[in-house]
């Protein structure tokens, strides 16, 4: 038994000896993991306020071009509506204007015509009425 028992002893020796080599590995990974952490974090940072730099830098002054565009599209499309509405109200007071133009051009014409009609209509009547005792005789 004791050859058998040295065989064993050997072989628990080795299996120790690896999983100590297996503990040391991963606290190395462990610690290579935390190192590149720290870097991606550090890139990150600096990723960052690049990024607020070129914010700064170019993009603000871009939004104040554009902010002040669109003030100036503001101001126009105010302008724009105000003609809008002094055209519109200039046309309905245009088109008012005619209709009682129109209304009093009517009336005239009425009352200037109307004697004349009668007058038509009364020799129309004496014409037929004349034609019509000729044809009874």
């Amino acid at each position: 038994m004791t050859p058998e028992l040295g065989t064993t002893n050997l072989l628990l020796g080795i299996m120790a000896a690896v999983s100590v080599l297996e503990a040391l590995v991963i606290i190395g990974i462990g610690v290579a993991g935390f190192m590149v952490y720290k870097k991606v974090m550090a890139l990150v940072e600096q990723g960052m306020t690049l990024a607020h730099g070129i914010e700064a830098r170019q993009v603000a002054p871009a939004m104040q071009r554009v902010n002040a565009i669109l003030d100036d599209v503001k101001g126009v499309t105010a302008t724009v509506k105000q003609e809008a509405e002094r055209v519109d109200n200039a046309i309905h007071s245009t088109i008012d204007r005619i209709d009682d133009t129109a209304g009093r051009v009517r009336s005239n014409v009425r009352a200037k015509t109307s004697s004349l009609v009668a007058f038509v209509r009364g020799a129309r009547v004496a014409v037929e009425g004349m034609l019509r005792s000729e044809v009874r005789t």
